[in-house]
């Protein structure tokens, strides 16, 4: 809403700062950080009052039993933090905007219902329920985001020539100019499997004080820069990487989940006094996974988001090699953080140690812009 104050600059110069999206962002990011931090001890209050205390797995890791009784769904004040700031900052006349903000807030009220059957049941819905809920909206979802991207992206594989023009269902794979290639209807597949996957990848993760939300800023992060990028023609043209249109706007989004993210670490951290539980973890899952798509990074997610891949492979791998030996385990625990609980590492050891490797991979994907 506050960038429509550049309509006045006639009257007051100062406020055609509005219409900027490197100031926008900045605002968004530092409004949800405040805004999340200080909403999370209220929150937190309502969530001892709802009695949303975490139930600790028996066949966890020993020390996790202290964990056990504090609040969850802390996720409510990360999607608030966000939407809030989003209507405040963004151009809600560009309509990426408004479906993010829609995108978010759908996954992290499929979260919220989980989270709110474990009071009475405790393991919440069923996989198969949640995932075919999951499914469902993400089929909707995406169906609504391609009719929203319908005008494509642009390249420019060579400096000076002129611009090629793409449809939103092609993919530009990293390290090479010209290798970009239309996927058609297959492309919708891929888009529910970024999606869904990343929502449930962020989720796997979130198993340690810290752990998942200091990888999910390091990676949104980085997808604020690529945002910011990939919306400049300029900056595009010169790294020879897809040009889109409203992905600067798109940018104003990311700065707030940064920040939210940020506020919500004041809390997370370790020992922690609340955790996200899934209305947070599917909700930040799904807007990775919209910022890929939105950005035409697909490809690079798989190292942007390499701890969460890990994580995932660590669980699939584990389930493979029990059944394929007949109960042997390839990891003394599943997910991957949780193999390097019971090898000794301290739980802060782990999230240090993960959040500097989510920092370089970061690096190395961003490094990959001029690696083409």
């Amino acid at each position: 809403m506050l960038y429509l104050l550049h309509l006045l600059k006639e009257d007051l110069p100062v406020l055609n700062i509005f219409q900027y999206v490197t100031f926008r962002s900045f605002g968004a990011g530092v409004f949800a950080f405040f805004l999340s931090a200080l909403m999370g001890g209220r929150v937190i209050s309502l969530l001892e009052r709802w009695k949303s205390r975490e139930k600790i797995r028996p066949d966890g890791p020993e020390g996790h039993a202290v964990k056990s009784g504090t609040p969850t769904m802390g996720g409510l004040f990360i999607v608030l933090g966000i939407i809030i700031s989003t209507l405040l900052w963004g151009n809600l006349n560009e309509p990426v905007v408004v479906f993010s903000i829609v995108f978010t807030a759908v996954f992290g009220f499929i979260g919220f219902v989980d989270d709110r059957m474990k009071l009475s049941r405790s393991r919440g819905m069923s996989a198969g329920l949640k995932f075919f809920i999951q499914c469902a909206a993400a089929v909707i979802l995406v169906f609504i985001f391609l009719r929203i991207q319908e005008g494509g992206f642009t390249m420019y594989v060579r400096a000076g020539e002129e611009a090629i023009e793409y449809s939103f269902t092609s993919v530009a794979f990293p390290f090479f100019k010209e290798a970009v290639f239309e996927f058609g209807w297959v492309y919708f597949i891929l888009a529910l499997f970024v999606t869904i996957g990343t929502s449930n990848a962020v989720n796997l993760t979130d198993g340690l004080d810290g752990l998942a939300i200091s990888s999910i800023i390091v990676t949104v992060g980085t997808y604020y820069i690529l945002a910011f990028v990939a919306g400049n023609a300029n900056l595009a043209n010169y790294l020879h990487i897809p040009y889109v249109r409203n992905a600067g706007e798109f940018a104003v989004f990311l700065a707030a989940v940064g920040g939210a993210c940020l506020g919500f670490l004041w809390h997370n951290a370790y020992p922690a006094r609340v955790f996200m539980g899934d209305t947070g973890s599917l909700a930040l899952g799904a807007s990775i996974g919209l910022a890929a798509l939105v950005t035409k990074q697909e490809v690079l997610l798989v190292i942007i988001g390499g701890i969460f891949v890990a994580e995932t492979v660590s669980v699939l791998a584990q389930v493979l090699f029990f059944r394929s030996t007949g109960g042997r385990r390839l990891f003394k625990m599943a997910p991957l953080h949780h193999h390097f609980e019971k090898t000794g590492w301290h739980e802060s050891q782990i999230v240090i140690r993960f959040w500097i490797v989510s920092f370089v991979l970061a690096l190395m994907a961003l490094a990959t812009l001029k690696i083409r």
